[in-house]
Order: structure tokens, then C-alpha cells, then sequence
């Protein structure tokens, strides 16, 4: 059985309903095929926090993208400005000296005008006030330069996304895997799909664009391409990113861009799922995330520090930090607190579900650990407690400079003693979001191939483009890659389409 369809978008993801919106704005007949059952739509997306990080001047650019105006804490909050100059020096910290990429200065230029078209699509935003903002002097001043997210999270973000494009009659598809892309002419004019069952079908199009995620979910990818053990990190979003997208783009001739090495990973409670159990979307996001490192100090199993956890703020860490503890020996360490910071833990240090030890000194902590060098941990604490600058006021809204002096690594921010009971210490791995590496596209969202030429009908956006990451991020800034690249590619591929159908109809009409 054939199908023929307009655009027809792989994945369901953040990135592949920006990219069937867009095109719907040109086409009525759009699909989006996903490989999960419904319950587990929404890829990646459904797994996040749905921060998304773009430039704004001030609290006018932020107002025009709420719908509750009139929530009392938004008299108290200073929101500050995040520049395009702020954005691009974010993103070239992560470079390693690399000059800013064009993929990233696409990112850059487009994230306010994408979240203001997102907004006219029907998606809500709120700001961040529980995580990105610490109040001051009875203000809530917001840092690091991200202030909104969508509202219900990322589960949220996908499910306005995917409600708006219905409503304009928007076709969505699961429990349908692509396995190939079908090629006429050296053109990609569709895709060949398979169910649970294996029961195989070609959908055709005159444009598809791949929106099919990474392979952090393929432990043999994993091992090929970042190597370290990685293989053995756990997945913390969707099972089904597998890199399915990126090898049948390959098998085309797509050319691979970016830096396959390298993912993003973060601090994770000790309680993860292995590779073959799903978790339920939106479970992670709430309860397993464990980002406050920066309130305390965190030792690997061998009772030694190993990352300056006040490097800065956490918005610009947590993507590293998560990799350097799957480098620790046993993939594992310890993040120690004591009650001084109890108020400012994140709300999933009090879930239920928080795995943690807690005591009422220091000694009586290390004995219950289980995995730790306790004489060695006690020695680092004791170094620790003995370096912090008690000349420097703590304030956990700016990067404070309290450091802890003379330690290797350094600590230069946040840096409190660790001397008041209870202390509590949470055992952590690292779970991978995303990987880096993907296609090089065109301006158009168009897949080019190792000729330099654009592969005719193909296109990709989110996870799936690489040069816009490299060895770390700032926080919010892969769901604003994907809505920004999702929607270039749903345009270029409502184009091509409509392009394609406009030479079909000369073709035609030649021929009377």
C-alpha cells in the first residue's frame, strides 16, 4: 500500500512538530510518523524540563510571551536582558576555540523570533521561578540568562505542539518505524516504515525531513563513538533514539557534521532505568535530576573531588558534569550537603523517590555510604571546610566568588563549610541526553551530502543536525535549537515541495 503525502516528518519530537507545523502553513496534507506507541510520544521532548533559552532586551520581550500576566511574583522578579553577545559567548565557552558555527549563529539570531512564532501556535510559557531564580532583598532575581519554559515541561511543550497541528488536520502516525528512505532519481520521494508487527508500508512525499533524534539510546553507537564506558551510561529520555535517522540519512550519502564524541549528560539519582525499560514522560524530569552540586561538594567513590562544582552557574555545567561522573571509577559519586542549603535543594532532593543517606555528622555520614573511601572523603571534607573564604558573603543569585582556597579543583563560587547538622549525601550517575554528532543541512533545512550538494527532498532538523553543540551547552538551548531548526526544515520543506508540484504541473501541461 502507497501513501502520498505533502511533507512527511520523521519523529514526533519538540523539533519534527515545529518542522509539521511549518510546513502546515503551506500544505494541508502533512504526516509525522513516530516508532513509539502513543503513550510514549513525543521523544526526547516529553523528557525535559522545557526551559528554552533565547535573547531578549528586557521584561517586555519576556511579557509578550506569557498568558498569565497577571501572576503577582512578576512585580518582584528581575528577568535582567540575555543579548545575542551573551548567547554566542555561552556558546563559544563550549567550543573549545572553536569560532561560533554557522548552526550556531542560526541558533542565536532566530531563538526569540522562534519562541514568539511558538507562542502564535498556541504553546505557554511561564517563567522558571522554582529553579532559575533565588530571591533577594524581596526580589526574585532570575540568572544564567534562562527564564522561561513551557508549561507541563517538556511533556507540555510536545502536547500544544501536537494539539495545534491536528487541529489543522495534521496527521500523526505511531507505532511506525522508518527503515529507509525510498530515492527516485537521486531524490528522496519517500520513506519505507515498518509496525511492532512488521508489517512493512511506503509512505511517499516530495519532501521528507528527518527529525528522528541521536543514538544515545544504542549502547553500540555509544561504544563506537564516545568509547570511555559510555555504552554503560543510562538513557534518560526516549528508548527508541537509536540513530535510525542519522543511518539511513548516511546510507543516501548524507554527510556527517559535528562532534560524535560528545553528548550531554547530567547528574542523575542512583535509581535509573536500564536501556530496555522506558520511563513514563515526564517522570525523570521532576525526580531523578540531581543539579545543586554547586550548594555542596562532590566526591567520586575514591572520596576525592574531581570538578570544581561552583565552576559557574549549573545552567552552564550540569551537561559536562553528567560525562565527568560517568568517568569516575563505578560510573558513580556523592553529592554532600548540609542543612544550611536544605532550602535552596531543588524539589526532587525531597521526593519521594530521592535516594540519600543522612546523619548528623559528618563520620556518621561516610560509615553509611556504601562504595566510598570514608578516610579519604573525611580528609577531603576536613581540606574543604579549612579552604572556604568566610570573608565573602554566600549569594547563590550571582556568581558570588566565594571560593574555597588553594584546592585542586579549584572552587570558585558558592563554596560554604560543610558544618551544620543534618548533612545528607545523594549517590549520582550521569544518564545521556542527546549526542552531538548529526548531518550538515543548508540554509533550507536540506540535507547536504558529502558531494556539497544538498540532498533534492531531504531534510532534518533537531538532534539530528550537528556543528550546533560541542563539549557542553547552556542550559535550554536544545529545545530552542530544535524548534528553531525544526521550523527552517518545515519550511524548506514546504518549499521544495511545492516547487516539486509546480515543475509536475509544466511537465503536464508540455505534454497536451
Amino acid at each position: 500500500m502507497v501513501d502520498i503525502w505533502d511533507v512527511i516528518v520523521v519523529g514526533s519530537g519538540n523539533a519534527g512538530l515545529c518542522a509539521a507545523l511549518a510546513a502546515q502553513e503551506a500544505f494541508e496534507r502533512i504526516l509525522v510518523i513516530e516508532k513509539a506507541k502513543p503513550e510514549l510520544k513525543g521523544g526526547n521532548t516529553a523528557f525535559s524540563g522545557g526551559a528554552m533559552r533565547f535573547t531578549y532586551d528586557g521584561f517586555s520581550d519576556i511579557r509578550s510571551l506569557l498568558q498569565d500576566v497577571d501572576d503577582p511574583r512578576l512585580a518582584r522578579a528581575d528577568f535582567g536582558s540575555y543579548s545575542k553577545k551573551a548567547f554566542a559567548a555561552d556558546l563559544s565557552s563550549f567550543n573549545n576555540g572553536r569560532p561560533l558555527s554557522i548552526e550556531q549563529n542560526v541558533l542565536i539570531e532566530e531563538s526569540l523570533p522562534t519562541m514568539r512564532w511558538l507562542a502564535s501556535k498556541g504553546v505557554e510559557f511561564e517563567p522558571i521561578f522554582s529553579r532559575q531564580s533565588f530571591e533577594k532583598n524581596g526580589r526574585l532575581a532570575f540568572w544564567g540568562g534562562l527564564t522561561l519554559a513551557a508549561k507541563g515541561e517538556g511533556s507540555g511543550l510536545a502536547a500544544s505542539e501536537r494539539a495545534e497541528f491536528e487541529r489543522h488536520g495534521g496527521t500523526v502516525i505511531y507505532d511506525c518505524a522508518a527503515t529507509e528512505l525510498v530515492m527516485s532519481d537521486g531524490r528522496v520521494v519517500g520513506v519505507e516504515t515498518s509496525d511492532a508487527a512488521g508489517h512493512r508500508k511506503t509512505l511517499r512525499a516530495n519532501a521528507v525531513v528527518l527529525a528522528a533524534g541521536g543514538f544515545g539510546s544504542n549502547q553500540a553507537l555509544l561504544r563506537q563513538y564516545l568509547g570511555r564506558g559510555m555504552d554503560r551510561a543510562v538513557f534518560r529520555g526516549t528508548p527508541h533514539n537509536t540513530g535510525d535517522g542519522l543511518k539511513m540519512a548516511f546510507r543516501v550519502g548524507a554527510r556527517p557534521h559535528g562532534v560524535f564524541e560528545g553528548c550531554h549528560a547530567v547528574p542523575m539519582g542512583i535509581r535509573m532505568y536500564s536501556h530496555d525499560k522506558a520511563l513514563p514522560a515526564g517522570f525523570e524530569s521532576t525526580r531523578l535530576r540531581k543539579l545543586c552540586y554547586f550548594l555542596g561538594v562532590m566526591l567520586n567513590s575514591q572520596g576525592r573531588r574531581f570538578v570544581d562544582e561552583g565552576a559557574d552557574f549549573r545552567n552552564y555545567t550540569y551537561a559536562q558534569y553528567g560525562q565527568a561522573i560517568l568517568e569516575q571509577p563505578g560510573s558513580i559519586a556523592y553529592q554532600i550537603f548540609d542543612a544550611k542549603v536544605d532550602h535552596l535543594l531543588y524539589e526532587e532532593y525531597g521526593a519521594p523517590s530521592a535516594n540519600f543517606v543522612e546523619a548528623d555528622t559528618i563520620d556518621d555520614l561516610l560509615v553509611r555510604l556504601e562504595g566510598i573511601d570514608s578516610e579519604t572523603a573525611r580528609n577531603t571534607i576536613t581540606m574543604f571546610n579549612a579552604a572556604v573564604d568566610d570573608q565573602v558573603e554566600f549569594d547563590p543569585a550571582v556568581k558570588d566568588g566565594k571560593s574555597a582556597v588553594g584546592l585542586v579543583p579549584p572552587r570558585l563560587n558558592w563554596a560554604q563549610k560543610l558544618d551544620r547538622a543534618p548533612f545528607r549525601a545523594y549517590p549520582v550517575t550521569g544518564g545521556i541526553t542527546f549526542t552531538y554528532g548529526g548531518v550538515q543541512v543548508d540554509a533550507s533545512g536540506a540535507v547536504m551530502g558529502k558531494n556539497d550538494l544538498p540532498i533534492q527532498g531531504l531534510f532534518a532538523c533537531g538532534e539530528m543536525v550537528g556543528g550546533v553543540f560541542f563539549n557542553g551547552y547552556p542550559g535550554g538551548s536544545g529545545l530552542t535549537s530544535g524548534a528553531v531548526f525544526g521550523r527552517r526544515a518545515g519550511i524548506g520543506a514546504a518549499a521544495f515541495s511545492r516547487a516539486c508540484q509546480s515543475a509536475t504541473k509544466l511537465e503536464y501541461r508540455g505534454m497536451l
